[in-house]
């Protein structure tokens, strides 16, 4: 049971990040290699910039969207200053941009807060555990996996009834289709851009409390956010949700069962997938 709980709050983190790549891909075509560094600046962000606020849980809440917005406004500046010049380029010179972004950021980054691992402290209010069937499971866990829950219902509510959500759902289905209702392509590809943005840098907010933050951590998570991404379906929130879960469960049960092959499991995963169905679970191929 507690190999499942675990599965859940790693498929909590995953699916947060993994949207906001979905999304931005989904409606931009954009393959965001600097998703990763995104999230790895929120993590930073949290456990040093704003440590005074993180004591408590409501402060640490606080921070928690401070650092998403931060990173977010960092977002809007790179998409009107960098990516808005190569929307009509290939997509070749586009991943070439996103990772030379990634490479820019990453070592600003060390030399902002050093080459060294750091580790947060979980707040006061969530940390500790509960029993259950036996065995101990953090508070923390369960703090991700509710906060996961959350998240997916506001991008549900945002994506079913408000007027950016249907402009959302109309570009992941036919990019072209946007361009002929005359909306402002320009600010929607702002907005969405900020918002993966924001999803990234809160998902590594969120983790930064019970994990090590070091070089690499964003190589890292964009890999797993790809992998998620393109077994749900690109573009996809519900094939999201799924693929972190299928990704997070074969993790934690795969590390209880077969530890020595359980790093393998989500890349044999995707391979099935896209022999099954190239555009994902959840995934339409393009219009």
């Amino acid at each position: 049971m507690v190999s499942i709980l675990t599965g859940l709050s790693t498929a909590a983190i995953l699916f947060i990040v993994s949207a906001g790549l979905s999304l931005v891909f989904g409606t931009m075509r954009i393959i965001n290699m600097a998703h990763g560094t995104f999230y790895m600046i929120g993590a930073y962000l949290v456990t040093l910039a704003f440590a005074g606020l993180t004591m408590r849980a409501t402060g640490f809440v606080i921070a928690l969207i401070l650092a998403a917005v931060l990173v977010s406004v960092l977002g809007i500046v790179i998409e009107m200053f960098v990516l808005r010049r190569l929307y009509q380029s290939e997509h070749l010179f586009q991943l070439l941009a996103t990772w030379g972004l990634m490479l820019v950021l990453e070592e600003v980054t060390l030399i902002v807060w050093g080459p060294n691992n750091v580790t947060g402290s979980i707040p006061g209010g969530l940390s500790g555990s509960f029993a259950i069937g036996g065995q101990s499971f953090p508070f923390y866990n369960a703090f991700l996996i509710g906060a996961a829950l959350v998240i997916a219902a506001l991008l549900w509510l945002l994506l079913k009834f408000t007027p950016l959500g249907r402009i959302i759902r109309a570009a992941v289905q036919d990019t072209e289709l946007i361009y002929t209702l005359g909306v402002n392509v320009k600010r929607l590809y702002t907005q969405v851009f900020a918002l993966g943005t924001f999803l990234a840098a809160l998902g590594g907010a969120l983790v930064a409390p019970s994990t090590s933050l070091g070089p690499g951590m964003d190589a890292q998570i964009v890999m797993e956010a790809f992998i998620v991404s393109v077994i749900g379906g690109l573009g996809s929130i519900w094939g999201t949700a799924l693929g972190a879960l299928v990704i997070g469960l074969f993790q934690s049960l795969g590390n209880l069962i077969a530890p020595e092959v359980a790093a393998l499991a989500p890349y044999l995963v995707m391979i099935l997938v896209l022999i099954i169905r190239p555009t994902g679970i959840f995934g339409k191929a393009e219009a």
